[in-house]
């Protein structure tokens, strides 16, 4: 039996548009990968195709599709053990995707990487910081797709200081943008600030994390976001994709905390904090909104990527 263990991917947000002119690539981004809720499965070897647990389904066409592009096809047990909802913002199809696939290669004994594990599956092409992410964790910055890419090259990776928590808001019930209204999305958006952007990446949020500054990271992090979420403003209606999450961000920014926004189109909400203000912080997020338990988590950066090992 083949166990894989995957994190879950906070995006940040994306470097440019394809209506950017004069821009030779497009989207670019910048994300991190954090330990919860992520997705843990197990796979073994037997003569009918199953799967069980959350997202089975899914899990089960990710097997079925990988398996058509190896020598030989076999048929698989899945048990998925935990894994994260998908269309709110932590990029549950990728690591999905990515875990089944790793642990059908591992149990045919194939030495795939991530970029080519992404590639059968049908992943990266928009983002691949889920797929760098899956190989590597931490904080990453990708360069985008030009004319030639397939998988958007990773520019820059830098370990997440252990000490700053991860506070997450996932109401329950809520999506995101995604599937077919997504793409649309993309072909009606127009040009975004990439220059400043940029700036914010390079002269903010990576210095300042070489620095361990988290003042100056969340200031930027938060900028950053909110430049993106200006952008998509024409879709989701609003910076935020809901009108309680500008709240979310509102209170928090409210308690003197930098870093907050939202992750990909939402509803997921992140907060950086120092760590002895994570439970405080995912406390107080409960009693304003009335939100349950598992609808607040404390987490931290996974900077290892997925681990995959045999029973």
């Amino acid at each position: 039996m083949i166990r894989v263990r995957a994190p879950s991917r906070l995006h940040f947000g994306m470097l440019s548009l394809p209506a950017d002119e004069g821009s030779a690539r497009h989207f670019g981004g910048v994300g991190l990968m954090v330990q919860e809720p992520g997705v843990a499965l197990a796979l073994e070897p037997t003569d009918v195709w199953s799967a069980d647990g959350p997202l089975a389904e899914r899990a089960l066409d990710f097997a079925k599709q990988f398996s058509l592009s190896l020598p030989t096809q076999n048929r698989f047990r899945l048990q998925v053990e935990r894994c994260a909802p998908q269309h709110i913002g932590l990029g549950t199809g990728t690591q999905l995707g990515q875990a089944v696939a790793k642990a059908v290669a591992l149990e045919c004994r194939q030495d795939i990487d991530a970029l080519d594990l992404g590639r059968r599956v049908g992943r990266g092409k928009r983002s691949a910081l889920g797929i760098h992410g899956f190989a590597r964790g931490g904080f990453l910055v990708e360069g985008g797709k030009g004319p030639n890419s397939d998988i958007a090259p990773l520019l820059a990776r830098t370990d997440f200081p252990e000490d700053w928590k991860i506070v997450l808001v996932l109401p329950r019930g809520e999506s995101g943008c995604h599937g077919g209204v997504e793409e649309q999305a993309f072909l009606n958006l127009r040009s975004g600030p990439t220059d400043v952007l940029c700036r914010l990446v390079l002269l903010g949020m990576l210095p300042a994390l070489l620095e361990v500054d988290l003042p100056a990271f969340g200031e930027a992090l938060y900028e950053f976001n909110l430049r993106v979420g200006e952008m998509f403003r024409p879709i989701q209606g609003g910076i935020y994709a809901h009108d309680r999450s500008a709240a979310i961000v509102e209170f928090v920014r409210g308690k003197k905390i930098a870093g907050v926004g939202q992750s990909s189109w939402g509803p997921a909400i992140f907060a950086i904090v120092e760590r002895d203000r994570a439970d405080w912080l995912a406390g107080n997020l409960r009693e304003q909104f009335g939100f349950s338990t598992d609808e607040v988590l404390v987490t931290q950066a996974c900077n290892s990527g997925a681990t995959a090992w045999t029973i």
